[in-house]
């Protein structure tokens, strides 16, 4: 269930750009899922559009652009949960967003396109995410998304929990830290396991 917040400058984006940007963010979400083109998986493929008036957005201390390269400034922060991504998944998100906004905005192969579009990978931590007044876990995701667990991309997810936990037990932290896969951890099932209709995941 990743989320993507485009800052832009106010009048860069017309509604045709704009629209033909968010689907072509929300190809790279899905991708995100591990290609979970389902319900489940578009339900929380968000695209957030925040414009920024010129006089709020500084580069090198101007608000022009001398220091921007084409095909201008864009900051967009991709929130996803902890440990949902390998640094080469990483890689092909900062990739694959630039790919799409020089699509769009018309790229140039010019000195070095797209170095103005800041790409930020915000991670929450496991437990801290919710929706329905209740707790979303990586468990429940996958089932929501339609996310194989016994898949390649789970088993990534699932190594990465299992070393946390390792580490959780050889530094003391105590019970209820949180932090940790539900099914992995002693602290019970995820609360939308199983793909809960009411979580809309």
């Amino acid at each position: 269930m990743p989320i993507m917040q485009v800052c832009y400058p106010e009048n860069a984006l017309d509604t045709e750009r704009k629209a033909a940007l968010a689907r072509r963010l929300t190809d790279v979400l899905i991708a995100m899922e591990g290609g979970a083109n389902t319900t489940g998986g578009r339900a929380f493929a968000w695209v957030l559009f925040a414009p920024v008036k010129t006089d709020d957005w500084w580069v090198g201390g101007r608000t022009d652009d001398a220091f921007v390269t084409p095909p201008g400034r864009f900051l967009i922060h991709v929130t996803v949960p902890e440990g949902y991504m390998s640094a080469a998944h990483k890689s092909e998100v900062h990739a694959g967003v630039n790919e799409a906004i020089l699509d769009v905005m018309g790229g140039t192969a010019a000195g070095n396109p797209g170095a103005s579009a800041l790409v930020v990978i915000d991670e929450v931590t496991e437990g801290n995410w919710g929706a329905g007044g209740r707790t979303i876990s990586l468990d429940g995701i996958a089932d929501s998304v339609g996310l194989s667990k016994s898949g390649e991309r789970f088993q990534w997810v699932r190594a990465y929990f299992e070393a946390k936990a390792r580490q959780f037990s050889e530094a003391g932290y105590p019970a209820g830290t949180g932090g940790l896969l539900p099914s992995g951890s002693g602290q019970g099932t995820s609360p939308i396991a199983s793909g809960s209709r009411r979580s809309g995941i």
